[in-house]
């Protein structure tokens, strides 16, 4: 995708998260700050909310490929979390207060996963030996492994794992 259709896209979740505080607002009869939108979420993860500072995150490259899920989905499912924080405080992230927030405020069905290919995002992956096979470990716990801070074992077998 080009810098232009990239800031086309930005443009429109932008316009989805005002128009989705400008529903909350006409719903709770109250006005809500717009959040500080970012292009800057980063893995697997398709956004995120930063609560005390009204900020959301979203994957530049998940959402170019799933803009429609973006905007049907992941921006009320983040703009909730903010809602959630603003109205009740601190509460379970996906817990009931978020869940009524999907389903009466914007008739989502409140889903806390996707289903997107991340295929493009997925790190990189260490091969580790049990008994019972190979297992990949992600980066993260790779390196804990290799500064001996952390060892792991097989769900299936119980051995330890071996870097290969």
């Amino acid at each position: 995708m080009q810098q232009g259709s990239l800031n086309l896209t930005m443009q429109d979740i932008r316009q989805r998260v005002q128009h989705c505080i400008n529903v909350a607002s006409v719903y709770f009869n109250h006005s809500f700050t717009m959040p500080e939108v970012k292009f800057n979420q980063r893995g697997k993860i398709a956004g995120s909310a930063r609560l005390q500072k009204n900020e959301l995150r979203f994957n530049p490259v998940l959402m170019k490929d799933n803009l429609e899920l973006f905007l049907s989905d992941v921006v009320p499912h983040e703009v909730c979390h903010l809602l959630a924080f603003t109205l009740y405080g601190r509460v379970k992230p996906h817990g009931r207060e978020w869940q009524q927030l999907m389903r009466e405020v914007f008739g989502r069905k409140p889903q806390t996963y996707h289903m997107m290919d991340v295929s493009k995002v997925a790190g990189q992956k260490f091969t580790y030996l049990c008994a019972c096979g190979p297992i990949q470990l992600s980066i993260r716990r790779h390196n804990k492994v290799v500064r001996k801070v952390q060892q792991y074992r097989c769900l299936k077998c119980g051995s330890q794992l071996i870097a290969a």
